[in-house]
């Protein structure tokens, strides 16, 4: 059995300015796609430009701040929304979805389609590679903030997370990066390496992630405000990804 390390969450105080960790993480997403974009225009000789791609990071970024924010306001704590529209502004106390970010990029970038004259899925197929290490360093920005932890174990690799109880359990946002982050990477990022017809990489995207959250959340706690959806196990990770999973596929079989 292991302890969960003690971190501050905050990695950097200049005065009343307070930069934790979780921010930097999506810091470090946000310049890595930019990164890989370029990289990918270059290798693969791309129609895109330093400057499109500047805006495409842009767009997206506020897809996923907005996106997050508000789906996990709707999907995970529509309660507290209600009671207290406000709420949804405070970001700094935590509470990002997924699924909510990816409804943002989604219109984010269709709204980019149309103002620089680019296909939608010409679009979604160049931005889906540059996602999953984005993902993995938000994982691990939830290990570090020691939240979302697993269900209780007894596996060898087990932790015990003081600040929630003394009983061992599986380091679930460990097995998200594994599995969001590097595998689906992996994954994503060789099938884009070929030439494939518009949408089909979106598609792998989409059926990859959501095959990635339905097995990590066999191993992760259920939000408290809302325990198990159904059958008693299904959590609302899972119910999200399911539909990603059929669209996923419809879209890849009816593109490929």
């Amino acid at each position: 059995m292991l302890l969960f390390p003690t971190i501050d969450p905050v990695a950097l105080s200049i005065g009343p300015i307070k930069i934790h960790w979780y921010g930097l993480m999506y810091l470090i997403g946000f310049m890595a796609a930019w990164l890989l974009a370029c990289w990918r225009m270059k290798h693969y000789k791309l129609n895109w430009t330093y400057d499109q791609i500047g805006d495409l990071i842009f767009y997206a970024a506020l897809g996923v701040i907005l996106g997050g924010r508000l789906g996990y306001m709707l999907f995970y704590n529509l309660s507290a929304l209600l009671h207290q529209p406000w709420i949804v502004f405070k970001i700094w106390e935590g509470g990002m979805s997924f699924h909510g970010g990816l409804i943002g990029v989604l219109i984010a970038l269709w709204f980019f389609a149309r103002r620089f004259q680019k296909k939608f899925l010409e679009v979604a197929d160049f931005v889906v590679p540059l996602v999953p290490l984005g993902l993995g360093a938000g994982r691990l920005g939830n290990f570090i903030n020691g939240e979302l932890w697993g269900r209780v174990t007894d596996v060898p690799w087990a932790i015990i997370y003081p600040h929630v109880d003394n009983q061992p359990r599986h380091p679930s946002e460990l097995y998200e990066l594994g599995l969001e982050g590097v595998g689906l990477f992996i994954l994503v990022w060789w099938y884009a390496s070929k030439p494939r017809k518009p949408g089909t990489v979106s598609a792998v995207f989409l059926m990859g992630y959501a095959v990635c959250r339905l097995i990590a959340e066999c191993f992760r706690e259920p939000d408290p405000q809302l325990g198990y959806i159904a059958f008693g196990w299904l959590t609302m990770g899972q119910l999200l990804s399911i539909p990603m999973l059929v669209l996923g596929f419809l879209l890849w079989w009816f593109k490929r």
